[in-house]
């Protein structure tokens, strides 16, 4: 096992043991390698990996938000990998419009009374605005599927959601802008958006995952030049 590696492993025993939590300070560089018997360079070495997987952050300064904490943010690990694959061309768009059918759709049918409904309607009444610039209405916009998805409670699909939304943010900002008239696209995104939140809101689960569904699809086929599909 590589020195580093050690570094990692002994986190990761320390967090699942529970000696370690969200918002705990770990060890100082020197602490660490005299703890584990590694180089300092091989505590810099994991912590760089530690903190590009999302797991830790680090701070300069004083304070008590200062030094290296325990972040638990795994949406920026997997952002980093989408990103890469993006760029790789291996994940296309139409593999990202799939799989968000699969986690939105699930997330409307199992969505919980107790969901962040108020933020969600935040968001959508700032939404409203007409003068609102492109940019910042497709900020919202995906900010609003990222609400939906924690309806169902389930941390993993909404942590799936915000990596999505991070990695394909430029990508779908490019397509927007190349539409002929966004004024347009922009209003019946405001009905559907409303419509879909009424039905959550309602308990109606079925009809709401039916209308994401169909908002997913139709923006997808509008922003790719793809022709509808006549079939059922």
């Amino acid at each position: 096992m590589k020195a580093h590696e050690k570094v990692m492993d002994w986190v990761t025993d320390e967090l699942r043991s529970g000696r370690l939590r969200i918002g705990d300070h770990l060890p100082g560089e020197r602490a660490l390698a005299e703890e584990l018997q590694v180089s300092r360079g091989s505590i810099r070495e994991a912590l760089r990996v530690l903190e590009a997987l999302g797991t830790i952050g680090t701070s300069t300064g004083s304070g008590p938000r200062s030094g290296t904490i325990i972040t638990a943010a795994p949406e920026q690990a997997l952002t980093l990998a989408l990103n890469m694959q993006l760029a790789t061309s291996h994940v296309e768009a139409s593999h990202v419009y799939e799989m968000r059918q699969l986690l939105e759709t699930w997330a409307a049918e199992h969505a919980t009374q107790d969901a962040p409904w108020d933020s969600a309607e935040r968001l959508l009444d700032l939404m409203d605005d007409p003068a609102m610039p492109l940019e910042d209405f497709l900020s919202l916009d995906a900010e609003f599927h990222v609400t939906l998805s924690r309806a169902a409670g389930n941390p993993l699909i909404s942590t799936l959601m915000e990596a999505l939304r991070t990695s394909i943010a430029d990508h779908t900002l490019t397509r927007a802008r190349a539409l002929p008239d966004w004024a347009t696209t922009a209003t019946r995104l405001r009905a559907e958006h409303r419509a879909i939140y009424e039905a959550l809101r309602a308990g109606d689960s079925r009809t709401a995952a039916r209308l994401l569904r169909e908002h997913i699809q139709g923006y997808y086929l509008e922003t790719s030049g793809e022709p509808e599909d006549s079939g059922d």
